[in-house]
């Protein structure tokens, strides 16, 4: 039995969020974030955190929805980063001929566990998770279809996928590149 979305749905958004252009806020100066590259205006203004990531709760599952859900879904995850203690900042995320848009927040010292926590409970397959001084690198709650095997700055897991089949106990896969 399958889970989620099919091989080829998970390798072309993969590819989508790889191609995507990524911004955040910080003193009303919208700057870049690119997959794969560094982040140093991230690092500069934040100088006592060790991680980073972005998330939105737009969509749930990649499943299309009205802007007043996903703005209803966007308080809901802001009143869990306030409750979890999270500092964030405004953000977004845009198909490059800007056909599609989400609101995102940047996540300032996310601990791992509690991020994908929230990704999985606002049923996001793709944020962004890195660490301080690496570069920006994509996170899918999916495991890699064929397509995507080895592709550069993608970490692949599949919690939701073993859960679903009952597999609760099994450890999150990433494969690491570059």
């Amino acid at each position: 039995m399958s889970y989620g979305p099919s091989p080829e749905r998970i390798a072309h958004l993969a590819t989508s969020y790889l191609a995507a252009d990524y911004r955040w806020e910080l003193d009303g100066v919208w700057l870049r974030l690119a997959i794969g590259q560094l982040a140093p205006e991230v690092d500069t203004a934040f100088p006592d955190a060790g991680r980073f990531g972005l998330m939105t709760a737009a969509n749930p599952g990649q499943h299309m929805r009205a802007d007043i859900d996903n703005r209803s879904a966007d308080r809901a995850l802001q009143r869990r980063m306030d409750e979890l203690g999270l500092r964030y900042r405004p953000a977004f995320v845009s198909a490059p001929n800007r056909v599609w848009r989400a609101y995102n927040w940047l996540l300032v010292a996310p601990d791992v566990d509690a991020f994908d926590t929230l990704a999985r409970d606002f049923g996001q397959i793709g944020t962004l998770l890195w660490s301080r001084g690496t570069p920006v690198r994509l996170r899918m709650q999916a495991s890699a279809p064929r397509a995507c095997a080895g592709t550069a700055w993608v970490d692949w897991s599949d919690p939701i996928g073993a859960r679903a089949a009952g597999h609760a106990d099994t450890e999150a896969k990433s494969a690491r590149s570059p």
